[in-house]
């Protein structure tokens, strides 16, 4: 188990380091907040077509309220913590990368939820945007972590017993 905790910190600390990177900023981390606010809008448009999304913003066409998708709200983070615990646990590579392929949709899935409900709070009450995305949503994005890691977990084969010394 030390040497689980160990590994995960150290991937996590290799992996936010490489997020802040110019490189990794522009080639991913931008992308990636562009995908995940078109994708928003995608979605938003089938209940109100004069939703567009420019860059990293969401923004309504009757009444020009806007989301802008920042970093931390992209959920990239979330998900570096979620690749740093599948790498660091152990497992077999194909286990590992099937529950990363199933834990990152799940993850961004939910992430796509929380800026689509932010984005119709913040047209309703600011109050109640600031609190859903200042409090709630950043709880339940960590949340959503942590239980999509265990119950990747739980599907691993369990180890035999340990050999009794002779």
């Amino acid at each position: 188990m030390v040497r689980f905790f160990l590994g995960f910190l150290v991937l996590q600390a290799v992996l936010f380091g490489i997020e802040l990177t110019p490189w990794a900023q522009r080639w991913f981390v931008l992308p990636w907040t562009d995908s995940l606010a078109a994708i928003s809008a995608d979605i938003v448009k089938v209940f109100d077509p004069g939703v567009r999304a420019e860059g990293k913003v969401l923004q309504s066409a009757s009444n020009g309220f806007a989301v802008s998708i920042e970093a931390g709200c992209n959920g990239v983070e979330a998900t570096i913590v979620l690749v740093a615990a599948r790498l660091a646990f152990p497992a077999t590579w194909k286990r590992k990368l099937f529950g990363l392929a199933l834990g990152v949709t799940a993850v961004q899935g939910l992430n796509v939820i929380r800026v689509i409900s932010l984005f119709y709070l913040g047209q309703w009450n600011q109050d109640a945007f600031e609190f859903a995305h200042q409090y709630v949503w950043q709880a339940l994005i960590m949340l959503d972590v942590l239980i999509v890691w265990l119950l990747w977990v739980r599907t691993l084969p369990r180890a035999g017993p340990l050999p009794v010394p002779a």
